[in-house]
């Protein structure tokens, strides 16, 4: 049986308190594929010189035990985690091996093999839980239509082996280069960086975004991060009104809010290929908060709203600093997010 365990461990995340790692243990599965060795990603200070690493799932184990929890209890999350692994092409595996571990999975819990067909009388009850069993999960909810209607393709893709039509990459200047690397320097603006990740939650899940640049707002269809020749960080972009090519440079971005409407890619989502995107950290120690004896003035500056990568909630902060302390989620419980996305300044 699946058993929950927490560890207590000292990170510069909570200075003051212990953030709890939790870890899932079960006893009551089978492995089909070897275990891939893998490094942690430790962007810190303290990463040791040959760096971190665990022996992890292959990419086609989790793909089929998340394929095979999908037909056992068709659950939200379990289709919102197949889609999102079968639209990450880089690390797309192959349909016959794929196919293969699920067979041996589901054999293991003496199941069928789950059909597109045998999930379709479940999508009423898939829409009646959608909300409630993702929406403090994620920055906004998307569209349930839009993952529901990538299932057909996925199953035939499966069990058939047809190729699946690869898009072509949006357009490049002259001396551009494609930004997929996590880390990012330390010269992009605190804020750029806020935006870059709801970016790249959104490009993901093929949400369109409301973008401020250069006093005015205008929606687009995120696709791709480049850096010119100068050295600039540009977001390539659709707009969705007109199709047409723009791209945005990233210190010049004022504001991005992911929107629920939904765009069919035109080209290949680039954003989303090797994870968030994360800055490279400062190396100094966090410094002790400093005791104020004098009275504090009411603060008259502008107001970041922040929200919670895990649970959704928003809280306002005082200054551009995505870090949030220990909370609890919309229904009570503690919540174990410790940062938080930019959604807007409030003045």
């Amino acid at each position: 049986m699946p058993r929950q365990n927490r560890i207590p461990r000292a990170g510069v995340t909570d200075f003051w308190r212990w953030p709890k790692i939790k870890l899932d243990l079960t006893a009551d599965e089978r492995l089909i594929l070897p275990s891939v060795r893998r490094e942690v990603f430790h962007p810190y200070s303290d990463r040791p010189e040959g760096g971190i690493w665990a022996n992890c799932y292959a990419y086609e184990e989790a793909f089929g035990e998340k394929l095979r929890a999908l037909g056992e209890r068709t659950r939200p999350r379990d289709l919102y985690d197949v889609v999102n692994l079968y639209r990450h092409t880089d690390s797309r595996p192959s349909a016959t091996v794929l196919l293969d571990v699920l067979r041996q999975k589901c054999a293991y819990k003496a199941i069928a093999v789950p059909t597109f067909q045998v999930l379709v009388p479940h999508r009423p009850a898939l829409e009646g839980m959608w909300s409630d069993m993702l929406s403090h999960q994620l920055p906004v909810l998307p569209p349930l239509n839009d993952f529901w209607d990538a299932l057909p393709e996925i199953f035939n893709w499966m069990m058939s082996g047809a190729p699946v039509p690869q898009r072509a990459f949006i357009q490049r200047g002259i001396g551009e280069v494609p930004v997929r690397t996590r880390l990012l320097p330390m010269n992009i603006p605190l804020r750029s960086r806020s935006d870059l990740e709801i970016i790249r939650f959104a490009a993901a899940n093929y949400l369109c975004v409301d973008l401020a640049y250069d006093g005015s707002v205008r929606r687009i269809e995120p696709y791709s991060l480049r850096q010119t020749a100068e050295g600039n960080y540009v977001l390539g972009a659709l707009r969705s009104d007109s199709g047409e090519y723009r791209s945005y440079r990233v210190d010049r971005i004022q504001a991005a809010t992911v929107t629920s409407q939904v765009f069919a890619p035109r080209y290949a989502v680039e954003l989303t290929s090797t994870g968030p995107l994360t800055v490279a950290p400062s190396t100094a120690m966090p410094r002790l908060p400093r005791i104020r004896i004098a009275a504090r003035t009411r603060h008259q500056g502008p107001t970041y709203v922040y929200r919670c990568t895990v649970c959704g909630r928003t809280f306002n902060k005082k200054r551009m600093d995505g870090s949030l302390n220990p909370h609890k989620n919309r229904r009570g419980s503690p919540c174990y997010g410790r940062y938080g996305a930019y959604v807007r300044t409030k003045y």
